[in-house]
């Protein structure tokens, strides 16, 4: 991630001294350096928002047209309560508004348009992009676009529906250092892109593989082959995401116990964001951004899920180097 330049300023030094103090210099000028693009303004992105601006990130552009509604503000807490401030704007506008109350020294702005529609040369400007709220083919494209450019971008995709999350990470070609004991480790991890992640035969994973995973990958392929946007699914579209789940099951070789019907369930019958688990998945997903940028510590790979219902955060690596393992 080229983010290398300018030293920190006297006041930069000053605001984030307490930060500067657990991660270095270094890592909080490439921060400060850094620019993030979001698309997608939900619960969950509205708090990995705030975690990377209080953080010092260098730039953070919105995308999201959608006008903001009374349901909006239920798990996005950057919106007012006041229909007579959030009347017709949209979800990017009042989200930057708030944002930018947050840390003035970072520069927040808002783009319009879909995602889908800019051209690759568009990514070049960011360091990170991390969509939301978008279908599964708007998922593959931008991926692959953040792919064609010389520079690496990394590329994250987070979802939460009731009270579970998942975010997925494509770092591409990653090199990182991490402290052990005295001394410094450089090391080195390859990432697959989000459309061969999601291609591993089902069968070729561990037995214990998060149940999670399949729920999400069912959903995705129900609400694209409906032509519903993300989360726009209810109870009533519940017997034919389970039809989906047998028909997936049967050409995936996969016992249908590993996709329990109790879990589609949950994720059908409320599709909205469970506030606590925002403030979870966000600051995990501001962690690993951080790190991304900054080059220090472990990052993931590639896919984070967590389920309020058993309190547990789960790490998968999905790649064909990992299949089987």
């Amino acid at each position: 991630m080229d983010v290398d330049g300018e030293e920190l300023t006297a006041q930069e030094t000053a605001l984030y001294d307490r930060q500067i103090r657990v991660w270095g210099a270094d890592a909080q000028r490439r921060l400060s350096k850094a620019h993030v693009l979001v698309y997608g303004m939900k619960g969950t992105v509205a708090e990995f928002c705030k975690n990377i601006v209080l953080a010092g990130v260098g730039s953070l552009t919105l995308i999201d047209d959608r006008v903001a509604t009374e349901e909006a503000f239920s798990s996005n807490f950057l919106i007012p309560p006041d229909e007579n401030v959030y009347g017709g704007k949209t979800l990017a506008q009042l989200c930057c508004d708030s944002l930018k109350d947050f840390n003035p020294m970072v520069r927040v702005s808002v783009e319009k348009g879909d995602i889908s529609s800019f051209d690759v040369e568009f990514f070049n400007k960011f360091d990170v992009v991390v969509v939301s709220c978008c279908s599964l083919s708007a998922k593959k494209l931008v991926n692959e676009k953040c792919r064609k450019l010389s520079k690496r971008v990394a590329f994250y995709t987070v979802d939460c529906r009731d009270s579970c999350g998942e975010i997925f990470a494509d770092l591409q070609d990653y090199k990182y250092s991490k402290k052990k004991l005295d001394e410094t480790i450089e090391c080195h991890l390859q990432y697959p892109t989000f459309v061969e992640a999601i291609s591993i035969p089902w069968k070729a994973f561990h037995r214990r593989m998060s149940k999670l995973y399949f729920a999400m990958r069912v959903i995705e392929k129900y609400e694209e082959s409906e032509g519903r946007c993300a989360g726009e699914v209810s109870i009533a579209d519940l017997p034919g995401v389970l039809k989906l789940k047998k028909e997936l099951c049967t050409a995936q070789s996969l016992n249908e116990s590993h996709v329990p019907d109790t879990l589609l369930e949950r994720l059908v019958t409320n599709s909205t964001e469970f506030p606590p688990v925002c403030a979870i998945i966000g600051g995990i997903l501001g962690q690993e951004v951080i790190k991304a940028i900054s080059g220090k510590g472990d990052p993931l790979k590639n896919f984070f899920f967590f389920d309020a219902f058993d309190g547990k955060g789960v790490i998968e690596d999905i790649s064909h180097s990992n299949a089987g393992k």
